[in-house]
């Protein structure tokens, strides 16, 4: 595929630039695989526990192990769509997935879902990556906040409707569902994948010129001179936040079953409820879309981790209906900032978007391991105190603070920093 493999890392190299219409096949692609993913890795613990008999530890086990697998398939993923073209790598993704939910949906024992879990891990570590590079590969900068912006609401809101759903499918057409629902679309990617490769075929653009290329240099210098801090340490920063993040959230979702038990909620019901954060987060993604200042502001990132942190401490522990939907809503907005700055650094800050991308996707899994294996083992040494699971992961959390403080001061302000 011309213009889409092995491009050079320099600026001035002939790079793929998709027409508007192709860009919206794209975003196609990520809605739909956000849908399919979040439907079988975000119900997947509401079908261990009814078919296996999870309880809170083994699913946190279980968000851990598929966290770590994820990591590494990111990274792997990540390097796979720069060397080998972005949609090879995600038409490699939705064809291992596709057999894998295939299989699963015929599978009764423990052991084969759990190697299906693995394999899908696989297959969607290659498909974000590549996503996030194509939306962004060949964007002027004063487009790449536009482009950023589109796809963080895209996959947003399709994870939410997969999870406001995503009881209720269950409920109504059997546990199968949830590999056959993700499967059959994972197909349709393949199919809308090859088209769109068929279409792309010798596209291409010439370099940005030069006159061009300094006007976006120095729109950038305006944007971050807002901190004397560079870009790549802020790029550091949200590196490291999104990954706690991500800590928080795989912690919600994995004992979502649990706090459905302790609120008598069905599995359509907690779909219904625990949503709530993922609708806000699609709404912060708009707004931090439309609204740039925030970009090269250390102290937006900084209060969003520590807003994390009281959210999450709020959900998991309060026993009231109105705390627990303000939480929601105040851990969608932290979360929507961190994930939009960890995502906006990594295109902005680097010519390798694909490799930034895996790298990315990887912060996640190090996150969606970490929080779990941190919730099971204080729940493993403490069983009779459940709620010193969410006292050690929000721990964590505040260790993940001081790394961002440490990040900040290690590069010392500047008289100018008006703005920290």
């Amino acid at each position: 595929m011309p213009g889409i493999e092995d491009w050079p890392s320099h600026r001035n190299f002939s790079i793929l630039v998709l027409s508007p219409r192709l860009k919206t096949v794209v975003f196609v692609l990520e809605w739909l695989n956000a849908i399919a993913t979040t439907y079988y890795f975000y119900d997947i613990y509401f079908f261990t526990e009814a078919k296996f008999g999870f309880d809170k530890l083994h699913n946190l086990l279980l968000a851990a192990g598929l966290g770590l697998a994820y990591m590494f398939a990111s990274i792997l993923g990540g390097r796979f769509a720069q060397s080998a073209g972005y949609l090879r790598a995600f038409t490699s993704g939705q064809l291992i997935m596709a057999a894998g939910l295939a299989a699963g949906s015929q599978l009764q024992d423990l052991r084969g879902h759990l190697a299906v879990m693995f394999v899908c891990v696989v297959g969607m570590g290659m498909t974000w990556p590549a996503l996030q590079a194509l939306v962004s590969e060949g964007e002027p900068r004063e487009r790449l906040q536009n482009m950023v912006g589109l796809y963080n609401v895209v996959w947003s809101l399709g994870g939410a409707m997969a999870y406001l759903t995503g009881g209720a499918m269950m409920e109504t057409f059997g546990l199968r569902s949830l590999f056959l629902v993700p499967a059959a679309m994972a197909a349709v990617q393949l199919a809308l994948a090859i088209w769109l490769e068929s279409r792309m075929a010798g596209t291409s653009a010439p370099a940005t010129s030069e006159v061009s290329a300094e006007a976006n240099k120095i729109e950038a210098e305006t944007d971050r001179v807002r901190s004397p801090v560079s870009p790549k340490t802020f790029l550091r920063m949200a590196w490291l936040a999104n990954p706690f993040a991500y800590l928080a959230i795989n912690t919600v979702i994995a004992v979502s079953p649990s706090l459905a038990n302790t609120l008598s909620l069905s599995p359509r019901y907690a779909g219904y409820f625990c949503s709530i954060w993922m609708f806000t987060r699609a709404a912060a993604f708009a707004l931090f879309w439309l609204w740039p200042g925030w970009h090269y502001r250390f102290r937006w990132l900084l209060n969003s981790h520590l807003g994390m942190i009281v959210s999450f401490i709020l959900i998991l522990l309060s026993p009231n209906l109105a705390v627990l939907v303000a939480a929601q809503i105040g851990f969608g907005i932290c979360i929507g900032l961190i994930y939009s700055s960890s995502l906006f650094y990594s295109m902005d800050a680097g010519e390798t978007k694909g490799l930034h991308g895996g790298f990315h996707e990887a912060a996640i899994g190090a996150g969606s391991c970490a929080g779990p294996a941190v919730g099971a083992a204080a729940l493993y040494l403490s069983p009779a105190n459940p709620n010193h699971s969410t006292f050690a992961v929000a721990a964590l959390l505040f260790v993940g603070l001081s790394g961002l403080i440490w990040l900040r001061t290690r590069n010392g302000a500047q008289p100018r920093d008006t703005a920290l």
